[in-house]
């Protein structure tokens, strides 16, 4: 009796875990659908339509990416965190200034919402939001830039700044240049 009661709860967590896993990729595109994707994937390169020019930066929102346009068919394409709702913007902007291990100081916005916020990160800190490089945009206060929360990747919880992978924003520090034109745009890329 006990070998057919074993034999029973086997057969039913084999289909728990088959259901679950296809429920959860029926979800995962579902979602992806909708939103662009919810996990990032990493670096990728991928073949473009030859709009835009070498060096350019597109940020598309909706993909949840960051692309570097290196030729006119090929880009890099970056996971990003995206502007949670209230931040959300668009437009056109450049590469003012860039700097590796920024400092950080938050505006007295996120300092309203989180009282418990420090008034000044050093760079270098392990806890800066900013992660290890930043690309300062125009004379704004938004920064395409690193992170020290890198499971936020692919998220949408920035207060309107755009953040990498340190690794990413080092590969794309190296790439970009002062100047540089940035797009930033809710519309997805097309890529081929």
């Amino acid at each position: 009796m006990s070998r057919l009661i074993m034999k029973i709860a086997v057969a039913g967590l084999a289909l728990t875990i088959a259901t679950t896993n296809a429920s959860a990729a029926f979800l995962d595109s579902f979602f992806n659908d909708l939103f662009g994707p919810m996990s990032p994937q990493g670096r990728q390169v991928v073949r473009i339509n030859g709009s835009h020019n070498v060096g350019d930066i597109i940020v598309s929102f909706g993909d949840r990416r960051l692309y570097y346009v290196e030729s006119k068919t090929v880009a890099y394409s970056y996971p990003i965190a995206i502007p949670k709702a209230e931040a959300k913007w668009s437009g056109v902007s450049y590469v003012s200034q860039k700097r590796e291990n920024p400092a950080w100081t938050p505006t007295a916005d996120m300092r309203r919402e989180n009282p418990k916020l420090p008034a000044y990160v050093p760079g270098g800190d392990p806890r800066n939001p900013l992660g290890t490089r930043a690309l300062y945009l125009g004379d704004s206060l938004y920064r395409i830039h690193g992170t020290d929360a890198p499971w936020l990747i692919g998220q949408q919880v920035s207060h309107g700044c755009i953040r990498m992978y340190n690794e990413d924003a080092a590969d794309l520090y190296r790439r970009a240049k002062v100047g540089a034109k940035v797009v930033v745009t809710w519309d997805r890329m097309r890529t081929m």
